[in-house]
């Protein structure tokens, strides 16, 4: 469960503001997506494949 203390004088924008950070890096949401339907684990594979070759060649574009 996650617990956010407003603080005195603070606004409950800024409290709503860092409660949502706080949501967002426990990564439920895409958890959530994930879940709604089955992936085979070889398609994983083959995504996480194809996602680092991507950000390889990212890298070397960029340290040219």
């Amino acid at each position: 469960m996650i617990v956010v203390n407003v603080k005195e004088n603070e606004s409950i924008e800024k409290a709503l503001k860092r409660f949502k950070k706080k949501f967002d890096r426990t990564g439920a949401i895409r958890e959530l997506r994930a879940r709604q339907h089955f992936v085979k684990p070889s398609v994983k594979r083959r995504d996480q494949v194809i996602k680092a070759a991507y950000k390889q060649r990212l890298q070397t574009e960029a340290g040219q």
